[in-house]
């Protein structure tokens, strides 16, 4: 059996981390956007977010590296969880438990750096876009290539 997610999208909003068992967990919501053609060929596009959590030391990377906006490729497994709000009602919750994380924004962008949001989102998005199609056009695992100082 597998249980196995890959998604290429964009941070919602600053990580969140907490301890817990004395491992750092980090949590944050993940982008996922899908364009189409409808039926007039009018170009459309559907937003899926995803709530991403990771352990340990790249949930350590994650604080440190990620911000809003922040391309990423995340590699995990789902999960579902359950519990009780403090009116007893049953809430659920699905997860992406990442153990693998690659960020696919460049130097600039994780630098801090200033470059034109244009500029940053369409190069980000070139490399994304390059991944997708080598994954999708069923050729060898995507090759991601970082320069990162760890």
């Amino acid at each position: 059996m597998v249980n196995s997610a890959t998604l290429i999208g964009r941070v919602g909003k600053e990580v969140e981390s907490a301890q817990a068992n004395g491992k750092t967990v980090a949590k944050f919501s993940l982008a996922t956007t899908e364009s189409y053609k409808d039926k007039s060929g009018e170009k459309q596009e559907t937003t899926t977010w995803h709530n991403i959590v990771v352990w340990g030391a790249l949930a350590d990377v994650c604080v440190k590296y990620l911000q809003k906006g922040s391309l990423v490729y995340v590699e995990g497994k789902i999960s579902n969880r359950s519990w009780d709000d403090k009116d007893g009602n049953k809430k659920y919750m699905t997860e992406i438990v990442c153990s693998e994380m690659k960020m696919l924004g460049g130097k600039n962008e994780q630098s801090g750096e200033y470059k034109a949001p244009t500029e940053r989102k369409t190069a980000a998005d070139n490399i994304a876009r390059e991944v997708q199609e080598t994954a999708l056009n069923g050729s060898n695992e995507p090759t991601l290539t970082d320069d990162l100082p760890f």
